[in-house]
């Protein structure tokens, strides 16, 4: 079967070095899932070890001054790669943050064999399928038991995946992605950083976002960016998020940690990864509304709301929706130090 970017599960060098065998799991590793698809990660491959690197001129510094939207990507990107690994039967050893260099977010080390289980292939597989879904969803819940399933790998992390069905606290949650909106499309700086990420998936960068993903077609990308650098929509994208919120979508997700640092954004993109391919697994899919996290001033406000001791990292939210298309990829050759 044929995983993106050329690659099949077959062509895994299992006889072959760790380095290779590492190499090789990059290519899993990239399918994650990242803010603005910027694919903000470099791997550095030596003789035994893999190092994670933050790759910061990818950085988001209007939406994301501090990194950390970029650091939880790459946590995504390392969870794929133990997964990855797993599946092919390897074990391997994760240190995180492992030096002064606050660009080196982790070493992994392949150090034995291990022997995978149904779900380590189920999210496997789920790899090329995971995608984020903006539309409307329909009007049921997730299976209790999938839910369960979503919060006790938060759990087993230390974290916590907080579910909101109640229909008056969505209300309220989607009361301040509204504000967020608005706050966030006033600022021309905002504008011109979302803007410069609006590519054509036949782009030359291969990263970035469709014009698809704000509702037209992928051709018209260039004129969507100009658009949006151009005009400030916030009033009718504030609207139209609150009532997809509202009115499509039966459950919000909130990712929250006890701390707010590296280590913390580092972890929540290791739960993001796996709970969003469980998701996948089972069918369901899920987007981001991180608008009350990343205006500085609403981020209390959503933790208030939450009834938490617990600091808010991400917003999503959960359900049954269209299929979208897969975001490109870079090449390989591009992340490889």
């Amino acid at each position: 079967m044929n995983y993106g970017l050329g690659i099949t599960e077959e062509e895994f060098p299992g006889s072959a070095t760790a380095a290779e065998r590492l190499r090789f799991l990059v290519k899993y590793a990239v399918l994650a899932p990242s803010s603005h698809n910027t694919q903000p990660w470099l791997f550095k491959v030596g003789e035994q070890d893999l190092a994670l690197v933050a790759d910061r001129t990818r950085a988001l510094p209007v939406v994301d001054p501090n990194d950390r939207a970029l650091t939880i990507s790459c946590g995504a990107a390392l969870e794929h790669l133990v997964i990855a690994a797993r599946h092919f039967g390897c074990e391997l050893a994760v240190e995180e943050l492992p030096s002064s260099d606050p660009d080196h977010l982790a070493t992994i080390r392949l150090v034995g064999a291990v022997t995978s289980d149904a779900v380590d292939h189920e999210l496997f597989a789920a790899m090329p399928h995971r995608r984020t879904t903006r539309t409307k969803y329909e009007d049921r819940l997730l299976p209790e038991e999938l839910r369960h399933a979503c919060c006790n790998v938060a759990t087993e992390r230390g974290t916590e995946l907080a579910l909101v069905l109640d229909e008056g606290k969505r209300a309220e949650i989607a009361d301040l992605v509204a504000e967020g909106d608005r706050i966030q499309f006033a600022d021309p700086r905002f504008r011109r950083e979302l803007a410069a990420w609006v590519h054509s998936r036949r782009s030359a960068t291969q990263d970035g976002m469709s014009g698809e993903s704000f509702g037209m077609p992928d051709v018209l990308s260039s004129v969507g960016a100009l658009v949006i650098r151009t005009f400030d929509m916030g009033k009718g994208i504030a609207a139209g998020d609150r009532e997809k919120i509202v009115n499509g979508s039966p459950i919000l997700a909130v990712f929250a940690t006890r701390d707010d640092g590296p280590k913390d954004w580092l972890t929540t993109g290791r739960v993001l990864a796996r709970v969003l391919l469980r998701l996948t697994a089972s069918g369901a899919t899920a987007a981001f509304l991180n608008q009350p996290i990343e205006v500085e001033s609403l981020r209390p406000r959503l933790k208030e709301l939450l009834s938490t001791v617990f600091t808010p990292q991400l917003l999503m939210r959960f359900g049954y929706g269209s299929s979208a298309h897969q975001t490109v990829r870079r090449p390989l050759d591009d992340v490889f130090m």
